[in-house]
């Protein structure tokens, strides 16, 4: 179903946010974003000159490269299109602080802490989350288990997707009808972690205690 049919209006600015997923030839994964702003009419720069129609005012990349456990080994950035030459494209370097960090683990918090107001570049900081969720939907069926197993499978564990959003909740009919062995599982809680109600209590709720976007258990996600 679309949205709502608009009311007249004028398109003033578009922002572009495109994310992809490699897996290398080394076995690790190459998860980049870019960011690109543009608008349809010239773009005077405050720092003089103008950008004419379809030159992007920011056209930014970044690239973390990770393991199988989602750790990231490398990260590099660029930004080829900027509203202050030789002054925003040399924040690049900056994002080599990714490094050592993990995608499923306090990642968006640790950006924050690193690379927010002038550590970094807002933009590149706000695009790096993009990367935990990429990453995650590009693991989907090569890493991570997405489907289920026969009766007699041993695995302890649901398909890392489910109860992660309210469509694949434990108890709801997408569950039942496609994921019969794990209807109406109980997930078990984080130790030390408060659970609301055992049929309602969230992955969000488990993993509370964790921090934001931790995801040690199972990463959040909706592949199906």
């Amino acid at each position: 179903m679309p949205l709502s049919p608009p009311v007249n209006r004028a398109l003033r600015h578009r922002r572009a946010i495109t994310a992809e997923a490699y897996l290398r030839e080394d076995g690790l994964w190459d998860i980049e974003a870019r960011l690109t702003d543009t608008k349809p009419r010239e773009i005077p720069l405050a720092g003089g000159g103008v950008r004419s129609i379809g030159q992007p005012l920011h056209d930014l990349w970044l690239r973390v490269t990770i393991d199988l456990r989602m750790n990231i080994v490398d990260a590099e950035a660029c930004s080829d299109w900027v509203p202050y030459p030789t002054h925003c494209d040399t924040i690049g370097p900056a994002y080599k602080a990714l490094i050592g960090l993990n995608l499923m683990k306090g990642f968006r918090k640790a950006v924050r802490e690193r690379l927010s107001g002038v550590a970094g570049c807002t933009h590149l900081t706000e695009l790096a989350g993009v990367l935990p969720t990429t990453a995650i939907q590009a693991f989907a069926g090569d890493v991570f288990k997405v489907r289920e197993g026969a009766a007699d499978d041993p695995n302890p564990e649901p398909p890392y997707q489910l109860h992660g959003c309210h469509a694949l909740h434990f108890e709801g009919e997408v569950v039942r009808q496609f994921y019969p062995r794990w209807y109406g599982h109980q997930p078990k809680p984080k130790a030390g972690a408060r659970a609301s109600s055992p049929q309602t209590a969230s992955r969000a709720d488990a993993l509370a205690s964790g921090g934001e976007d931790t995801l040690a258990d199972r990463p959040n996600g909706t592949s199906g």
